[in-house]
This record gives structure tokens, C-alpha cells and sequence, in this order.
């Protein structure tokens, strides 16, 4: 998770759009009648490479969102982003959800179910394949979705790690 570290980001002066992943009303009865509340699974991104994660709480709905992005600004990392696709493939894993992303050709668009489609579209990913394996609870598939997008690392990072230069990676 330290690599997660290396990619976070604050989120002052973004322009962020939301996007509600899950709503969950919880309901607890008590002598007095049943009491509602719920919670709110918040993703944003500027659509460039920055996105963020949020689990917001409240006794009604709008206000649960609200605090969802609150948190999900708090938690926010950067994605490297090549031609509209990531760098290379990646396998991540939260509780029992498993997560695949694949970089893809130009025009394939997001290929991806659910809660990862709405992670994926916010960092501004326009073209990757993506396979959720094992669980389909929201919240575990968007954790497992931001640290397979946390261990992406960028061409140049791996060339500096292996002392090697571009032009020779890409000559070859």
C-alpha cells in the first residue's frame, strides 16, 4: 500500500464531478419503531487522471452523499493515463473481490461492470478491459479497483528503477 501513498493527491482546486456508486438503507428497530439510515458509496474524478473514493453516513439520503464526497476529496490518488489507456495490466484484491485491468486498443472504450465503470470513467480512463473476479459487493470491487489503479506505475518510473533509457525500450 506505500505505492498508494506515492499517488495521493489534494484535492483544493479540482474540478471534480461525483458519481453514487451504492445507496444502502439500514434499518434499526428499536421499542420506539424502526429507524432509517443510510450510506452512500461516492466515486469522483477530474477525468484526467485524478480520482477519489467516499463512504458517506446520514439519517437521510442527500446528506449521505454529500458527506461521501466530502471523504471521497480526502482520499484522492493519481492515475497514470497513456493514450487513454493504463500502462500495463494490473490484479489487485479486497476481502473476497478480486480486480483485473487490462490496457486496450484505441476505440474499445470501458469495458468494465458496474461500480469499476464508474471508478474507471472518473480517472478518464476511455479505453480498458477490466474483470471483476470472485465478490460484487460495491465497496470491496471499488477498494480492490483503487489499488489495482495505485500500483499502476508509469514507463519512465520503470526505466529509472532499471537504469535503462526510453529510446532504447522503444527502439527495440
Amino acid at each position: 500500500m506505500s505505492k498508494a501513498i506515492l499517488n495521493k493527491v489534494k484535492g483544493a482546486d479540482l474540478e471534480l464531478k461525483e458519481k453514487v456508486v451504492a445507496i444502502n438503507r439500514v434499518v434499526k428497530t428499536t421499542k420506539g419503531g424502526r429507524t432509517f439510515s443510510f450510506s452512500a458509496l461516492v466515486v469522483v474524478g477530474n477525468g484526467a487522471g485524478v480520482v477519489g473514493h467516499g463512504l458517506g453516513k446520514a439519517k437521510e439520503v442527500q446528506e449521505a452523499i454529500t458527506k461521501g464526497i466530502e471523504d471521497a476529496k480526502k482520499n484522492l490518488i493519481k492515475v497514470p493515463i497513456m493514450h487513454g489507456t493504463i500502462p500495463h495490466e494490473q490484479l489487485a484484491k479486497e476481502g473476497a473481490a478480486y480486480v483485473l485491468i487490462k490496457p486496450a486498443a484505441h476505440g474499445t472504450g470501458v469495458l468494465a461492470g458496474g461500480s469499476m465503470r464508474a471508478v474507471l470513467e472518473s480517472a478518464g480512463l476511455t479505453d480498458v478491459l477490466a474483470k471483476s473476479l470472485g465478490s460484487a459487493n460495491p465497496h470491496n470491487v471499488v477498494k480492490a479497483t483503487f489499488k489495482a489503479l495505485a500500483l499502476l506505475r508509469e514507463p519512465i518510473q520503470v526505466a529509472r528503477t532499471r537504469n535503462i533509457s526510453l529510446k532504447k525500450v522503444f527502439s527495440a
